[in-house]
């Protein structure tokens, strides 16, 4: 019986690494927080203070200021390296 033939791998070789890696600004990681912390505020104070602070003149219009600052600071983390 003739004898099978064997097979030779190839040796592997990992993929090339990126030039750089790529980091966030300097001012992003506190601009985030500091967004999300404002908006945090903003709706505990709303609620703590029974729609007379931040601004009593657009009233329950507070809720959507302070969810946008959290929103934003959610749109910062994204971009965080």
């Amino acid at each position: 019986m003739p004898k099978s033939r064997t097979r030779s791998k190839a040796v592997y070789t990992p993929p090339p690494r990126a030039a750089k890696s790529k980091v966030s600004p300097r001012w992003l990681a506190p601009t985030m927080v500091g967004a999300l912390l404002l908006g945090l505020v903003w709706i505990i104070v709303f609620y703590v203070s029974s729609s007379d602070y931040p601004v009593k003149a657009i009233g329950s219009w507070n809720l959507v200021v302070g969810f946008v600052f959290l929103v934003s600071g959610l749109g910062l983390a994204t971009k965080w390296r």
